[in-house]
Formats: structure tokens, C-alpha cells, sequence
């Protein structure tokens, strides 16, 4: 395992494309290969480059893919199967376990697990010397032992339900008498939980639960580690799907879409990035977030491209003072100016930003209002306020997608196939409303591009539209240039 490390990054649907240009930018990434909801990569960089990735959800030590197991009616043969990807020689976890401190032990008190858990291996080892503090996580233990326990989205952690491994005691007088001293007393000490997500063919035969039980059983037997769901000191990782078996170490106990400097979080931090990623901001531009909210759009833009001038306008004074409380917080001051004022009628001069980025925030959990009716006066304030090859990145709901559709047609029937892959736009949103996800994403392929459309409300062209989730709910980015001086095209 010298050398680069593999390793892979969850990501929301429809940002597969922006983390998959992110880690070969930022990391120098090799043997890129995108799949639904994942970017697997090698690397060399070190702990605290991998931490910066913006675009990604969970980060990965990679320690297994393989090729979808075959599917099997019998549970039995299928759990076989199951436990054969982590039936290795002792020294193979040894190595792994080795790589992870070293991994943590580069990045020093700064990690977020030592923000969640100060010293999580020290701290454990104390508990297990005082016999009550043992007996309280027994019992806790026993508690939630037939649980399933949600730690992202699909994703359960479960811990062995079997008689003779059903608590950290019974583990630790079976791990002596069965002589697994001789792998080091702190292999002993050494906790773990299964998380474990299963769908397609596999999904039907076995519940997460019953294979994370089983996989924690094959561990504890062979590594002479403990059980413990709660507190663990390592997170084995395990998806099964139609596609791949994947096997791996989260690095980061909170994901990378926790950013620290955001007190009071708005828009996922994710989508925010990825649609500044998109605003092609350079040094000394002027951007603006004429809807801003609580900032995230600004702050993230802020972060990633440091040497340009932001603004923020909202009409409301509580998204101010949440903005402005995160701006302080993540020590931008000097770099995002905020104003209260309408969207419909900015008190700003005409051409004088280079872009500007929004989220278009109708209604209730993107429910469909009146407000819908004035989104061609957003549009023509914000096409004011650009400068000639400026740039708009806006957030639709599914519902404003559609009334964009209205606004830009020039002719009825003006929708030409310029997608990547031969995808359209309808074909795009017929795609997420039928399963949840962008065919023209999840196949490698990186964006839904309908360029060369020129829209009826003046100088700017349509770029891209990039279909994201924001959890339950699909949204669309779209992304346009601005090619003359409105009123002169």
C-alpha cells in the first residue's frame, strides 16, 4: 500500500462531474473512475489536501471493489460470499489499521474526530479500566444491538447480535482465551463498528442489518477487535449494489460537507461550491448573490477564490444577521459586503459585476407561489447588473425550471439535442423524476450542456444545466453568458 493511496468520495446526485474535475484539479488524481454517488481515485496528497475536497460528501480509504456479487436466493450462500471480502491474514488488518493512525497521526490535534471525540484512543482505553464505565457501554450495547442506526443517507450501522459477541466483555474474555494477545493488547482495546448499505438484487435477500452482523462477527474473530456502535475507534465501510462491492475506512468522522466556518447553515455546502465553481471567478472580479440569505454561496466563493470582491443583498433583516454572523465567523469581512435591498430593484450600478450566483428561494420547500410570476423581472435586474462575458449561475426548483423553459423559448418547438451523450433537457428531467437520478450524470458523462440558446430576455446565453438532489427534492443549475450589452443583441 505504498505509494499513491486509492481512495473514494461519496457525493450528492448530480455532483459526480464537479468532485470528479475537483480531485484531478486539486489533488493531481489519477485513475479517475465515476459511478452513482462516488469518485474513486489515487492520490498522493497528503491528509490535509484531502480535507479541502469541496464537492464531496464522506471521504474513503479504499480497501476493496470488486464486481457485484452474483445474486443467490439462499441467505446462507450469499452472507458466505459476503464474508469472504474481509477473510484475510492478520496481518493484512494490521496494515490497514497502521495506514489509518498514520493517516490521522500526520494530521495531528487538528482532525475532526479530535473536535468530536478529544483522544478517542486514549480516552477509550481509560474506560476500559474502570470496570463500571464498561458495564455502562455494555449495557448500551445491549440496548441498541437489534437497531439499525442512520448515519447517512441509506447507510446503517449495525453490531453483532450473537450470543457469544453481544457485548464488549464477552469479546474481550473470549479474545484472551482464544490467545489473540499475541496480536498486541492494543488490538484488544481496538473498537469498531459495521456500516453497511445494500440495494438492487441484494437488497431483496438480506437487510443491512443481517450483513453488517455477519461481516462484524468475521472481524471480531479474526482481528480480536469490540464491538461498539456508539463511540468506535474505526468505521468499516461496506456498500453492495447491482454495480460494485466496496470496502472502505471513513478518514474524517464528519463529513467534508460540515465546513466548520459556517455557523448557521443554509444552502448544502456542496451545491454552493459547485455553483461557484461554475461562475469562472478570477482575481480582482466582482461577484454578487442578490438573494443571498445566510451566505453560504458567498462564503464558499469567498473561501475557494479569496482575491475577489463579493456582494450580498436580501430583503429580509433575520437572513442578514444569520449572513453576517457567518461571515464573521469564517473571518471575512474584508471580503463580502452585504445590503438589504429588494432583488427586483437593486440600488447597484448598471454592468458592474462579473457574476452573479443565486439560489431563487420560492417558496416553501420549492413549492410553487405567485412569487413564480416576477422570475422574468429577476432575471432582467440580474442580466442588468452583468458586464458582457459575465457569467449567471442560478438554483431552480423543478417547478422554476419549468417556468424558465416558458420564459426562454423563442419559438415553440426551439429545444435542440445538444446535451452530452445526445441527452436533452427533457430527457434530463424525465430521467430525475423517474428514478431520482441523471442518466447523463451517473454514466460518467459531465453535465446536461444545452448551449447555444440564446434566451428572450436579452443578451445572455444558456451555457449548461446541471441537474443536482437537495435531499428529497431535485434542482436544477443553470448556468448562463452574458455575449452583449442588453437591448443590443
Amino acid at each position: 500500500m505504498a505509494g499513491a493511496g486509492r481512495y473514494f468520495c461519496t457525493a450528492g446526485r448530480g455532483l459526480e462531474p464537479f468532485l470528479e474535475r475537483e480531485v484531478r484539479a486539486r489533488l493531481g488524481a489519477t485513475e479517475v473512475d465515476c459511478t452513482a454517488g462516488k469518485v474513486f481515485f489515487s492520490t498522493e496528497a497528503a491528509p490535509g489536501e484531502l480535507r479541502k475536497l469541496k464537492s464531496g460528501e464522506r471521504l474513503f480509504l479504499l480497501l476493496k471493489k470488486r464486481t457485484a456479487l452474483v445474486g443467490s436466493r439462499n441467505k446462507g450462500k450469499m452472507l458466505h460470499d459476503i464474508k469472504s471480502l474481509f477473510i484475510e491474514e492478520p496481518k493484512y488488518w494490521q496494515d490497514v489499521i497502521s495506514i489509518w493512525r498514520n493517516f490521522h497521526g500526520c494530521e495531528g490535534k487538528k482532525d475532526d474526530v479530535s473536535q468530536e471525540n478529544p483522544s478517542p484512543l486514549k480516552r477509550k482505553s481509560k474506560e476500559r479500566d474502570t470496570a463500571s464505565k464498561r458495564q455502562k457501554t455494555e449495557e448500551q450495547v445491549r440496548e441498541t444491538v437489534s437497531e439499525e442506526h442512520q448515519t447517512g443517507a441509506g447507510e446503517r450501522c449495525v453490531v453483532p447480535e450473537d450470543s457469544q459477541t453481544e457485548s464488549e466483555t464477552s469479546l474481550a474474555d473470549s479474545s484472551k482465551s482464544s490467545g489473540e494477545k499475541a496480536i498486541a493488547n492494543e488490538q484488544l482495546n481496538f473498537s469498531f463498528r459495521v456500516s453497511c448499505r445494500c440495494s438492487g438484487a441484494i437488497a431483496k435477500v438480506l437487510t443491512s442489518q443481517e450483513i453488517g452482523r455477519a461481516v462484524g462477527v468475521t472481524l471480531m474473530k479474526q482481528c480480536g477487535w469490540q464491538a461498539d456502535l456508539r463511540d468506535p475507534d474505526v468505521e468499516i465501510f461496506l456498500h453492495l449494489n447491482d454495480v460494485h462491492s466496496v470496502v472502505g475506512i471513513p478518514l474524517f468522522r464528519l463529513p467534508l460537507a460540515n465546513r466548520e466556518y459556517i455557523k448557521t447553515a443554509g444552502l448544502r455546502s456542496t451545491i454552493a461550491w459547485a455553483m461557484a465553481s461554475l461562475a469562472e471567478i478570477s482575481a480582482g472580479a466582482f461577484v454578487l448573490d442578490p438573494m443571498c440569505g445566510l451566505g453560504t454561496i458567498l462564503l464558499e466563493a469567498a473561501k475557494e477564490w479569496p482575491e475577489a470582491c463579493y456582494w450580498g443583498a436580501d430583503i429580509s433583516d433575520s437572513q442578514l444577521e444569520g449572513a453576517d454572523v457567518n461571515i464573521r465567523s469564517a473571518g471575512l469581512m474584508d471580503k463580502i459586503e452585504l445590503l438589504k435591498a429588494s432583488v427586483k430593484a437593486l440600488p447597484l450600478p448598471s454592468e458592474s459585476f462579473d457574476a452573479v450566483i443565486s439560489d431563487i428561494p420560492f417558496g416553501k420547500k420549492f413549492k410553487i407561489t405567485k412569487d413564480i410570476q416576477v422570475l422574468p423581472d429577476l432575471l432582467q435586474e440580474m442580466e442588468r447588473l452583468l458586464r458582457v462575458g459575465g457569467t449567471i449561475v442560478l438554483l431552480l426548483s423543478r417547478d422554476l425550471h419549468k417556468r424558465m423553459d416558458d420564459i426562454t423559448k423563442c419559438a415553440e418547438h426551439d429545444s435542440p439535442d445538444a446535451s452530452s451523450g445526445g441527452t436533452s433537457e427533457t430527457t434530463t428531467a424525465e430521467a430525475l423524476h423517474a428514478d431520482g437520478n441523471s442518466s447523463s450524470l451517473v454514466n460518467g458523462v459531465e453535465e446536461s450542456f444545452l448551449s447555444s440558446r440564446q434566451t428572450c430576455f436579452g443578451s445572455l446565453v444558456r451555457d449548461g444545466v446541471y441537474g443536482v438532489s437537495l435531499g428529497k427534492t431535485d434542482a436544477f443549475i443553470y448556468k448562463y453568458k452574458k455575449i452583449c450589452t442588453a437591448g443590443n443583441q
